[in-house]
């Protein structure tokens, strides 16, 4: 069976501020739009966004996954510390929920450790992504000095992973994750 891709984007202005707020008007938005995708014919629906992936989740049913969900669990089986890049703040309450949703499903206890990269949502709001990816991978390095693994929380981060050759320690990005567990899924996927 084909698979048929469909992009949605939506600026974080018009889904969520740099909290991460957004309540009741945001779940709504997120389940209409789910509901239209799905009218549309997708059998699933990926949410690149780590800050509002589990609303997505808890609003779409089986079908809709978050992005970040494959790699929370690669990382912790990875190790038993746990390091944790982000950009923006609002992604952290999130995805340390996700992985402690991900470590009680793997009956493991890691210890997380999350390091906001300094500079770095600045860097992407401005377009510099270069410079983006640079505060990401400075992060992602510190982490690695006291830690078994390090987790790139948001997607837009994989590119950082081109410049951490010289870590010793796993790094996981979320976009990689996802489509390696999407693969060996393969007609379940949409039960997930």
């Amino acid at each position: 069976m084909p698979l048929r891709c469909t992009w949605w984007t939506s600026p974080c202005s018009a889904t969520h501020d740099a909290t991460g707020s957004g309540g009741q008007e945001l779940a709504d938005r997120v389940a209409g739009r789910l509901a239209e995708l799905r009218a549309g014919g997708a059998d699933v629906v990926v949410c690149t966004c780590s800050t509002i992936g589990g609303l997505a989740e808890s609003v779409g049913g089986a079908g809709a996954w978050r992005v970040d969900r494959p790699a929370a669990g690669r990382a912790v089986a990875s190790g038993r510390r746990v390091g944790v890049v982000v950009a923006l703040e609002s992604t952290v309450e999130p995805t340390c929920a996700l992985l402690e949703e991900e470590a009680a499903r793997a009956g493991v206890r890691p210890t997380v450790e999350v390091l906001l990269a300094e500079g770095a949502w600045a860097a992407w709001e401005a377009g510099d992504l270069a410079g983006y990816l640079e505060r990401v991978a400075r992060s992602a390095r510190l982490l690695a000095d006291r830690s078994d693994v390090v987790l790139l929380a948001q997607a837009s981060m994989a590119g950082a992973v081109a410049l951490l050759d010289d870590v010793s320690v796993p790094v996981i990005s979320t976009p990689a994750s996802a489509v390696e567990w999407a693969v060996a899924s393969g007609p379940d996927l949409a039960g997930h």
